[in-house]
């Protein structure tokens, strides 16, 4: 497969939903929000290659270090490593998939799947709160590549500092993204340069966000496009390599 007659998706969780930064064939790349991922994929052909910034592939047991991907990236990224966390168990994911209507709902829900996490890893670990905030993301997709197996040769797991980093000759970036929860205009304006440099034009990167995202989710479905046309290339590498595989089938690997 060779990415000259396919759609590249890169995509990445946002507050409104999904941003998807989208590059037809002889195209210039095109930013969308979508408030699924279905709705992703359905606005979309059935051959696109799509890369996300969302763990995909769930341990029933987790270890430390996490399901594996992540223990093999994290000493790639020196001072962004703390950026990739591990991923507990599949029946912590489970745990609670309520809707959350009041905060106090949503803080009891991440105590349960905390408790489920303990119970479920060796050493017994709960559940960060910036994990458990994209809990509802990873199940969409999840459930999605459980009830359509089609979709695994299509749909892979990314993530944006690996990514940036093996597009920089396998140097990590210097400067970080955001600062205390804040984005670092320095580590942006690092990113963008990046990114032209492969072929995003300067005056799509410094496009505002589409309402719902914020400026670094744009970036990151922006790296992830250029991983997706590095996957349909043949250039992309798994970690691990080859891919494992999750109690469904589904390939577990962090692809860049």
């Amino acid at each position: 497969m060779t990415s000259a007659g396919v759609v590249l998706v890169g995509a990445d969780g946002c507050k409104a939903g999904w941003i998807a930064v989208r590059r037809e064939p002889g195209s210039l790349p095109s930013v969308e929000i979508f408030a699924s991922f279905a709705a992703l994929l359905a606005a979309n052909p059935g051959d696109a290659v799509v890369a996300v910034d969302m763990p995909i592939g769930l341990p029933e047991f987790s270890s430390k270090g996490g399901r594996g991907p992540e223990a093999l990236v994290r000493p790639l990224l020196g001072a962004r490593q703390s950026s990739v966390f591990s991923i507990p168990s599949r029946a912590a994911l489970y745990a609670d998939t309520s809707d959350f209507t009041t905060i106090e709902a949503w803080y009891a829900a991440h105590r349960r799947a905390s408790e489920v996490a303990r119970a479920t890893s060796d050493p017994p670990r709960g559940v960060s709160i910036q994990a458990f905030g994209i809990f509802s993301k990873i199940r969409e997709i999840d459930a999605l590549l459980i009830a359509r197996p089609d979709l695994r040769g299509r749909i892979f797991e990314s993530h944006p500092e690996v990514a940036f980093c093996r597009l920089n000759g396998d140097r990590a970036m210097q400067l970080p993204k955001k600062i205390k929860g804040s984005v670092n205009p320095a580590g942006m304006a690092e990113r963008k340069a990046l990114l032209y440099r492969h072929g995003c034009g300067i005056d799509f990167l410094d496009q505002a966000p589409p309402r719902g995202a914020a400026a670094d989710d744009f970036l990151d479905a922006a790296v992830m496009m250029l991983i997706a046309g590095r996957i349909a290339s043949g250039k992309a590498r798994p970690f691990p390599n080859p891919p494992l595989a999750d109690g469904f089938g589904i390939p577990v690997a962090i692809w860049a």
